[in-house]
């Protein structure tokens, strides 16, 4: 009888572990999707919300921390790239759950030209499936979307390499844009 209870009890914790695991696979975010919305403020105490951008292309792009090497890299590599960026009529938007001093001292030390928003209870990269928790410790995933001036997400970097990525996102921006 014992045996029996705990097979019983392991049976019903597997079948709703993946219940769960199928219904948030289902409110996936996806290409295609409206990008959901959202009401940020800056470095420079701006706010900014997804309604502002319509007409605009946009890359909004999720970051751990400020002011850590892979993410200055990143933040560098479109600062760099920013000229050729905004001619086309896009607009840059970094979000990471650092606070909006902490993104005023990281733009600054780098001349970041593009707002960089304080997500700090991490709602918003919820929201995109960008968010991550180490224990008590929440942070933003390394994830990009391209989002096309009627605020559909038209693409979606899960896995970016910080070296390429901004040479990679005018490529793919290139093409979204031509069609």
């Amino acid at each position: 009888m014992h045996q029996l209870t705990i097979r019983f009890i392991f049976s019903t914790i597997l079948l709703i572990s993946i219940n769960m695991f199928n219904c948030s696979r289902a409110n996936a975010i996806k290409v295609g999707n409206m990008a959901p919305e959202f009401q940020l403020i800056d470095q420079h105490g701006q706010t900014h919300t997804l309604e502002k951008y319509r007409g605009r292309w946009i890359v909004l792009y999720f970051y751990p921390k400020d002011d850590t090497p892979g993410c200055t890299k990143q933040a560098c590599a479109f600062r760099d790239d920013y000229k050729i960026i905004s001619a086309q009529n896009i607009q840059v938007l970094g979000i990471s759950l650092d606070s909006t001093k902490s993104h005023a001292k990281f733009a600054e030390k780098y001349n970041l030209p593009f707002p960089l928003l304080a997500d700090k209870q991490g709602s918003i990269a919820k929201s995109y499936q960008a968010l991550t928790s180490l224990g008590f410790f929440k942070l933003a995933k390394r994830h990009t979307f391209i989002i096309d001036p009627n605020g559909i997400i038209k693409m979606i970097y899960r896995k970016v390499d910080v070296a390429t990525h901004s040479d990679q996102i005018l490529t793919d921006l290139k093409k979204l844009q031509s069609k």
